[in-house]
């Protein structure tokens, strides 16, 4: 494991291996539980956005091209540069942050995190973005979590194999590519309720959802803000 990193960066290094192939990770298929939840909360243009973990842009691009007020963010360089490269008209909108460790000077209307959380292995990281999106809802705010898992099983990675080489098909291309074997945890819908409430988050809804065809199963919670405990 590389020293002075966190395991969880070992993500920025799948990109670069992926995109010095001339290959983008995952697809550009929209989430669609995300415009559900902006329509079932009235999420309009006018409001603040907050995207944790915009990987390559996915759901990012269409809402700026629908001109929504988004910030959209990433812990890895790489897929910032990529994202600004792809989205040159809306460069500005990508920066580089640390969900678990940065704060931001801003708060905002709506924030959503897919396919975020589940990269986090400890619990103090776990613990780290929980209270990140916390910090940065407004009062009345709402942020959608989506995370991997069947809602049952439970399941960690050894995190000090982070950033060994691994073979790994490219969805896209079925091809075999060698690139970081990166983090996972999948943690039951219980651990998961229970980790937010600890960590001052009301579940106002809850259940599963896909993100065809990257994660085609995911458990979701959208919750706002409440007194820690």
């Amino acid at each position: 494991m590389k020293m002075r990193q966190k395991y969880y960066e070992a993500y920025d290094d799948r990109y670069r291996q992926i995109h010095g192939q001339n290959l983008q990770w995952s697809s550009d298929q929209p989430s669609a539980i995300v415009a559900r939840t902006m329509e079932r909360f009235s999420i309009s243009r006018g409001d603040a956005l907050l995207e944790i973990g915009c990987g390559e842009g996915r759901d990012a691009a269409v809402l700026l091209r629908e001109g929504y007020r988004l910030l959209a963010t990433d812990i890895s360089p790489e897929a910032i540069r990529y994202c600004r490269e792809k989205l040159p008209a809306y460069a500005e909108q990508f920066q580089r942050v640390n969900c678990v460790a940065d704060k931001l000077e801003r708060r905002f209307d709506f924030i959503y995190a897919v396919a975020v959380v589940h990269m986090l292995v400890a619990d103090e990281d776990r613990d780290g973005f929980y209270a990140f999106v916390r910090e940065h809802l407004k009062p009345g705010g709402v942020a959608l979590i989506c995370t991997m898992g069947d809602g049952q099983l439970e399941l960690q990675s050894d995190v000090a194999a982070a950033f060994d080489v691994a073979e790994r098909i490219h969805e896209g291309t079925g091809k075999m590519v060698q690139v970081a074997g990166t983090s996972c945890r999948m943690v039951s819908f219980e651990t998961f309720c229970r980790e937010l409430r600890r960590n001052g988050l009301a579940v106002l809804s809850q259940g599963f959802t896909a993100v065809e065809p990257d994660f085609p199963q995911m458990m979701y919670a959208v919750v706002k803000r409440a007194a820690l405990d």
